[in-house]
C-alpha cells in the first residue's frame, strides 16, 4: 500500500506516516493501526467471516473492523471470497499476510517472558490467542524425543490440534482423528494455567486429561519445561 506523505496547508496529514525511511516505519504504516494484527493473528489458522472476527476482537466496533479489513485488502494482506451462501464473505490471508506469521509468534514470545500475566477480571478469552501462546511456548520449552499430537476442546465444538515433529510444532484448527493427549477446558482455565509459573503449574479440576497414562506425564512434563530431547 502506497501513502500519500504530502499535505496541503491546513490539511491533516496521515498519521500513520512516519516520515523517515525505515523498513521496520513502512511496515507499521501498513499493519501498525490498532486492531490490525489482532486481525492478522486470528487468520492465522485459517479464513474466517466477519462474525467470527468481530467475535473474537473484544470490543472492536463493526465500523473500525471493516475499516481495518477494507486497509489489510488494500495493503495485499487480505483476501476476501464470497461462499455462494447468500452474502456471505470469508476473509483470509494473501502470501503476505502470512508471512506475518512469525511477526505475530515473536511478539506473543516477548508477551510471554516480558509482560505474562493471567486474564483480568471480567476480561475475555478467546481459544485463538490462548492457543498461538501455547504454540509459542511450547516452542521455546519443550522438545518431545518423538512425534506427539494433542487435541483441545473448548465449549462449542471449537477444537485445536497441536502436533510435534521435525523439530517444530504446529497448530490448527479442529481436532485429530488420533490424539494422544485430549484436553478438555475453557479458554479461560487454560489461559490460568499457561499463565501460572511452571512450577506451581497443577491440572485441577477445571482441565480433564485424556489418554495413556505415559502420554499424560509427557504431557504435564511440556508444560513444565521439563521436556529436552526426552
Amino acid at each position: 500500500m502506497v501513502l500519500s506523505v504530502d499535505s496541503a496547508p491546513g490539511e491533516c496529514m496521515d498519521t500513520r506516516i512516519y516520515r523517515h525511511f525505515c523498513m521496520m516505519a513502512r511496515a507499521l504504516e501498513v499493519v501498525g493501526d490498532r486492531w490490525s494484527l489482532l486481525i492478522v493473528r486470528d487468520l492465522t489458522l485459517g479464513p474466517q467471516r466477519f462474525t467470527d472476527l468481530a467475535r473474537g476482537l473484544a470490543e472492536i466496533t463493526p465500523a473500525t473492523l471493516t475499516n481495518r479489513l477494507r486497509q489489510l485488502e488494500a495493503s495485499g494482506i487480505v483476501t476476501r471470497e464470497q461462499t455462494g451462501r447468500g452474502r456471505e464473505v470469508l476473509y483470509g490471508l494473501t502470501e503476505a499476510g502470512r508471512d506475518l506469521g512469525p511477526i505475530v509468534e515473536a511478539l506473543t514470545l516477548w508477551g510471554i517472558e516480558h509482560a505474562l500475566a493471567g486474564p483480568r477480571a471480567g476480561e475475555p478469552v478467546y481459544p485463538i490467542p490462548t492457543m498461538i501462546g501455547t504454540k509459542v511456548w511450547l516452542g521455546r520449552n519443550a522438545t518431545p524425543s518423538h512425534p506427539v499430537t494433542w487435541v483441545w476442546r473448548f465449549p462449542a465444538d471449537d477444537a485445536y490440534t497441536m502436533t510435534f515433529g521435525r523439530d517444530a510444532w504446529a497448530l490448527s484448527r479442529g481436532s485429530a482423528e488420533a490424539a494422544d493427549v485430549i484436553v478438555d477446558a475453557t479458554p479461560e482455565s487454560w489461559a490460568r494455567f499457561m499463565t501460572t509459573p511452571r512450577v506451581s503449574r497443577e491440572v485441577g479440576n477445571e482441565i480433564r486429561l485424556l489418554g495413556s497414562s505415559s502420554a499424560i506425564n509427557l504431557f504435564t512434563k511440556a508444560f513444565r519445561g521439563a521436556l529436552s530431547g526426552q
